[in-house]
């Protein structure tokens, strides 16, 4: 379990009010010495801030806004970190970017953490199991979680509404009649495909559609993955007529599954993915999917990053942003 220690916790410690440990954190001038040297004695006892850290508020920030991501064989996390960048750019800050993939990646990630040389953090595949992320709220440093979130931590977060995106597809599916009905794809530590599976059989359980055990499959975000396990839904005797894929990527793997097989797309067989990533709109792919806003996510973590840094003490947030049900050729154009 990840956990945090807030300035609240530093004030009673202290024996200051919370206000005056925001404003040590910010490094303002509007306190006293011996009550600042007294809340970075405590910040540094307790590991709230380490102790390179304690020493950078007494000096110019460092301008550089970190990155942690991964997956970057999926299309849809370049695609969010050009938007990032993009939004970085129009800042006086700068990206430093590193992959949780590799145990260098979070080595260096933490490194940095520790000598204070950024000013916080975007997160966009975070997990529990991440030891970037834990020890970015042990320091308390500013955080975002982009894309994927976490619950029960204390930190801004931007995402998709998933599960109402889940609900769309559902409501999509039983419109045009479609009867037997799969999901496949999503982890059990990843936010994303937990919730739009969750919204998917929740509207499905609504319309009393019932839905086969065997149709409701688990699988990693990756193409072949997905195209493995199409090749075991699509190969069964009574087999769906239209397959519910947590993301674009598995939604490719699904469909190259049917083409080996022979089963047509749409006369066939419906597929729907979930991002919108840029390839999903290609001719040989159309695929049908429910959008992200991916530009609009980034733009957002990146201002609430730069109010939490300004402003450590504010409320947190959590932004859920709606996407659109793009009809394509893998559901023969058809309307929403």
């Amino acid at each position: 379990m990840l956990k945090t220690r807030t300035s609240r916790d530093i004030a009673v410690l202290a024996g200051v009010s919370q206000t005056t440990v925001s404003r040590v954190l910010q490094n303002r001038n509007n306190v006293r010495e011996e009550t600042r040297a007294k809340v970075l004695r405590v910040l540094e006892e307790t590991g709230y801030v380490a102790n390179q850290q304690a020493r950078s508020m007494r000096m110019r920030k460092s301008g550089n806004i970190g990155v942690v991501t991964g997956r970057i064989k999926n299309p849809f996390y370049p695609e969010l970190l050009s938007g990032l960048a993009q939004s970085v750019a129009s800042t006086d800050h700068r990206m430093v970017l590193w992959t949780a993939d590799s145990p260098t990646g979070d080595a260096a990630a933490i490194e940095a953490i520790q000598s204070g040389s950024i000013e916080g953090l975007i997160f966009t595949t975070a997990t529990t199991d991440s030891s970037v992320l834990d020890r970015a709220l042990t320091l308390n440093l500013p955080i975002v979680l982009t894309n994927r979130s976490i619950r029960g931590i204390q930190c801004d977060q931007v995402t998709s509404d998933n599960v109402s995106g889940g609900r769309r597809v559902a409501r999509y599916f039983r419109k045009h009649g479609r009867s037997r009905m799969a999901v496949v794809g999503g982890l059990e530590n990843i936010s994303t495909g937990q919730e739009r599976r969750e919204g998917f059989f929740a509207q499905c359980e609504e319309d009393a559609i019932s839905l086969a055990p065997e149709l409701q499959l688990m699988c990693d975000f990756t193409h072949e993955d997905a195209r493995r396990v199409g090749l075991e839904i699509l190969q069964k005797d009574d087999r769906p007529d239209a397959v519910f894929c947590v993301n674009d990527l598995i939604a490719f793997g699904v469909r190259d599954a049917a083409e080996v097989l022979g089963i047509r797309v749409p006369e066939d067989l419906w597929i729907v993915g979930f991002d919108n990533i840029e390839s999903s709109a290609w001719d040989r792919m159309s695929l049908t999917t429910v959008a992200q806003p991916i530009s609009e996510m980034a733009a957002i973590s990146l201002d609430l990053l730069l109010k939490r840094i300004e402003d450590p003490a504010r409320p947190f947030e959590h932004q859920k942003f709606l996407g659109d049900l793009i009809p394509r050729n893998t559901t023969a154009y058809s309307p929403e």
